[in-house]
């Protein structure tokens, strides 16, 4: 009987012995007691409806696999909804890990191109997803004003809210961020 199951070899070199530290003095303090139950990803909504497997991905944390974690698609597949949290028999702040490695990933120059432009976006006129004119004209068309009462509609509001990405860093790292292929 064959196997057909595909086992592939680490190299020494893939592996960052530092990587995981650096999540878990991040905030992802309890992720060193994953025991790979696949909970995470039986519950994951978007693991329901493409190829994310959060086990996966923390699985690839916890041996140290740093570039295939940052440069991985999948990384930006997670909703965020902390079901896994909810059910994680270990109460592992699975989203919070896959935010820092998010954030990490950024600072490394990955980025979806989708996220990417939403960023620019949200530093342009403080929306990732900025009222078009078919929201203008519904919105007017309900009697209320096309604008609603946000950034759309105060210059101070948007001056506000590009302070707090300046001040915060933001800002600088999307602005400076070198994409990746």
């Amino acid at each position: 009987m064959t196997d057909n199951i595909s086992r592939e070899t680490i190299e020494n070199e893939a592996i960052d012995p530092d990587f995981l530290d650096k999540v878990v003095e991040a905030g992802a303090d309890r992720l060193r007691t994953c025991i790979q139950c696949g909970t995470c990803s039986s519950v994951c909504p978007s693991g329901r409806r493409t190829a994310f497997r959060t086990r996966e991905l923390i699985r690839k944390a916890l041996l140290g696999l740093k570039d295939e974690v940052l440069s991985s698609p999948d990384l930006w597949l997670c909703a965020t909804c902390l079901t896994c949290l909810e059910r994680c028999p270990r109460q592992i702040k699975v989203t919070d890990a896959i935010i820092i490695m998010r954030n990490m990933a950024v600072k490394e120059g990955y980025m979806l191109p989708q996220h990417r432009k939403a960023s620019q976006k949200l530093l342009e006129t403080g929306h990732a997803v900025p009222i078009d004119d078919a929201n203008r004209a519904i919105r007017k068309d309900m009697g209320l004003s096309e604008e609603p009462p946000t950034t759309h509609s105060s210059k101070k509001a948007l001056n506000d809210v590009q302070k707090i990405m300046e001040r915060t860093g933001f800002k600088k790292l999307i602005e400076d961020v070198k994409e990746k292929s």
